[in-house]
């Protein structure tokens, strides 16, 4: 048996990693759980498209899966028939995991260049000792003597970071649901009393997030009555009861309050900006700019451009356009940081952040802004935005991003203090554009009038970011708007 590695892209920008083994003139493909992001380490399986014995063509689904970014379809990477499915619904699946074994067509073996009688001693010497395949879900444990021992792992007990014991219970728990169980102090005995609505009785995500949507407040109430009969010693109340969402403080709650469990992405979104925080010591600047040229210049042009391209011109593309020049400027804010190294940056990919129809944000990438015209970014913007509301965004449109964009304004915001999306150093926001009354210096004197005024805040990592360098590009993409060329065609 021969194995080798081989990576490739296929149409949908996937990036894959396929073992293949060969055996006389069958392969066996194992798909590999791909890459979805740059902090993306796992992934929860949400549905599979095909089942074992079901034959697949290259690049056809598969199954689906969810990250904290985005759901993604996961395509075939070669054509064949499905033998194994390695993981079940609703299974959270480390990156890099086999999670299922395709069976190709036929192929040509490779043949030894030795005699027959020879050849298992050939082919050994050859192929390295970790790179001799081992059969899926099975570990080889070793005694004193050096005997193997091979010893069948199962679904169950395959997750060796299994928050919570189940071997006193004969019902199979995902390690989703038991990572859930475990953030919400349930142990084996309450898991097994939750009626399950999945297949054969299965407990399913839905159905342990509403036991425990339903049990909480009967859960807080308890607290508050050990806390009144510990004659003040709520410290060691709170210590012997359960807390729900890891919660160390007790809220106030009556009869009308609403408990809501956060959904996947917002439990995701919530540790993403903690880690953010904690990672990188956050300053912000902030600078007012004159935008008047630029905002008669859209009001001028924009019915003809949406005549001419079929695309309604934003300010977006031409904030990205100043941005991209200032970066040129400051290199070093087109950065990232690991442990004390810098890495710089030379593609400038911007990412500009955009709203859900669930009122999540995701931030989608223009890659190589630098090299677009403004027509360009105008396309890219409003063809990404549009499918950021409606979920269809593929994996390597939200990844590899060097810096971001968000506009507060759309909100009515005039300025805001973004948290930087890690591993970027910077992320600037803009802000609401309002008329008001501004000093115009001339060459006659100075006097009063009305412009188009807007903020921008500029929050960067001070670990490599000082205030000099910060100050100087925020001031720098400022001088680009107001230089904006209020006379320039598309």
């Amino acid at each position: 048996m021969i194995t080798r590695q081989n990576s490739y892209s296929n149409s949908k920008g996937i990036m894959y990693l396929c073992r293949i083994q060969i055996v006389e003139t069958m392969a066996k493909v194992e798909l590999i759980m791909p890459k979805m992001g740059e902090s993306i380490v796992e992934a929860t399986i949400l549905n599979w498209v095909k089942n074992v014995g079901d034959n697949v063509q290259e690049d056809e689904t598969i199954l689906e899966i969810a990250t904290d970014k985005v759901d993604s379809e996961i395509p075939s990477p070669v054509s064949g028939k499905i033998v194994e499915l390695l993981f079940h619904v609703d299974d959270v699946v480390e990156i890099g995991k086999t999670i299922a074994i395709i069976e190709t067509d036929q192929v040509e073996s490779e043949k030894p260049t030795t005699q027959k009688n020879d050849h298992k001693e050939k082919q050994s010497s050859t192929i390295p000792s970790e790179a001799k395949p081992v059969p899926p879900l099975v570990k080889t444990t070793f005694t004193e003597t050096s005997k193997p021992k091979v010893q069948v792992v199962s679904f169950a007990s395959s997750a060796s970071s299994n928050p919570i014991t189940t071997s006193e219970s004969k019902r199979f728990y995902s390690p989703l649901v038991r990572n859930i169980a475990a953030q919400n102090g349930l142990n084996i005995g309450e898991l097994d009393a939750i009626p399950g609505t999945g297949a054969n009785g299965r407990l399913t995500k839905n159905d342990i997030l509403q036991y425990i949507q339903s049990s909480t407040q009967n859960r807080v109430s308890t607290l508050t009555a050990q806390q009144i009969t510990s004659n003040g010693d709520s410290k060691s109340a709170v210590a012997k009861t359960k807390q729900p969402l890891q919660s160390q403080a007790l809220t106030p709650m009556s009869g009308e309050d609403e408990i809501i469990v956060m959904d996947r992405m917002r439990k995701l979104i919530a540790n993403h900006m903690v880690m953010s925080k904690q990672t990188s010591p956050h300053v912000t600047s902030f600078i007012e700019v004159d935008v008047t040229e630029i905002v008669e210049w859209r009001t001028k042009i924009k019915k003809n451009f949406q005549a001419n391209y079929g695309q309604n011109i934003t300010y977006t593309p031409i904030f990205i356009q100043a941005v991209v020049k200032a970066i040129h400027d400051f290199p070093m804010v087109n950065v990232s940081v690991e442990g004390e190294t810098i890495i710089k940056k030379n593609r400038i990919n911007i990412g500009m952040a955009a709203a859900m129809k669930t009122g999540n944000l995701i931030v989608p990438v223009i890659k190589n802004a630098d090299q677009h015209s403004l027509l360009g970014l105008t396309k890219q913007v409003n063809d990404l935005a549009f499918r950021a509301r409606n979920n269809q965004l593929k994996a390597d449109e939200i990844q590899d991003g060097t810096f971001t964009i968000t506009n507060v304004g759309t909100f009515g915001n005039v300025m805001g203090t973004p948290i930087i999306n890690q591993p970027q150093v910077a992320i600037l926001a803009v802000g609401a554009i309002r008329k008001k009354p501004a000093v115009i210096e001339t060459d006659k004197g100075d006097f009063i009038g009305i412009r188009h005024m807007m903020f921008m805040s500029l929050s960067y990592d001070h670990r490599v970011v000082d205030g000099f360098l910060g100050g100087s590009f925020l001031r720098r993409i400022a001088d680009y708007l107001e230089a904006f060329d209020a006379s320039q065609n598309i």
